[in-house]
């Protein structure tokens, strides 16, 4: 844990990535000082948001199911993974509920990668542009959200989280100029968080480099 954070920049936020380990893992960080757990699967964070102490930070980071976010939103700090408008609508819905305001962030598809979730670019624009967003007065768009494509091309990843650069400021230019809440680049993994922070991230995600390789068979 100290290792990670003596490396990070200045204003760099550390998402400890906790999913598939166990809450002793968890609370062992806890007790060097972390708060800000990120889980990508409902039922597990549920079990341990139960157990665990009342000050940690929740970040939802992986893909999110409109019919699971009701589980979630009485509590969680972030969503990072936004990718529709249709989850960004339930999230409101929900919150209402329970009269919370959720910050989230958008999900950039900037890999190579089918499998990567998230707008282009292009629907990013063409989203916000519609205006729909405005009306939600129960989230929050704080940011975005990328992962850069798995490669051990270093060049390629920095092009993608340059790409994440730019569209950032393009939308905060033309929705958010009056935002300050919107500033949050949440980017870069155990594998290429230290490229990402060269390149504007100011939100890493981390779980190998922190807890070790993940049991698969747990959780």
């Amino acid at each position: 844990m100290q290792r990670v954070r003596a490396t990070l920049k200045q204003g760099v936020c550390l998402v400890a990535v906790s999913k598939f380990h166990p809450v002793e893992a968890l609370r062992e960080a806890y007790g060097a000082g972390q708060r800000i757990f990120g889980e990508s699967h409902v039922q597990e964070l549920m079990a341990k948001e139960e157990v665990l102490p009342k000050d940690i930070e929740w970040h939802f980071i992986g893909h999110l199911q409109t019919n699971k976010v009701k589980y979630i939103v009485p509590y969680i700090s972030l969503i990072h993974s936004v990718d529709s408008v249709k989850l960004l609508k339930e999230i409101n819905k929900q919150a209402e509920k329970v009269d919370r305001v959720v910050d989230v962030l958008l999900q950039l598809h900037v890999a190579a990668e089918e499998t990567k979730f998230g707008f282009t670019p292009g629907e990013l624009l063409e989203m916000l542009a519609a205006g729909e967003w405005k009306t939600m007065q129960h989230v929050r768009v704080v940011g975005l959200m990328a992962m850069a494509t798995n490669t051990d091309d270093e060049g390629q990843i920095a092009r993608e989280f340059d790409t994440v650069n730019q569209v950032f400021a393009t939308v905060k230019e033309c929705f958010f100029a009056d935002e300050p809440a919107f500033k949050e680049r949440s980017m870069g993994m155990s594998g290429d968080y230290l490229i990402a922070q060269e390149h504007g991230s100011t939100m890493v995600r981390i779980g190998t480099t922190i807890f070790g390789e993940r049991d698969y068979g747990k959780g």
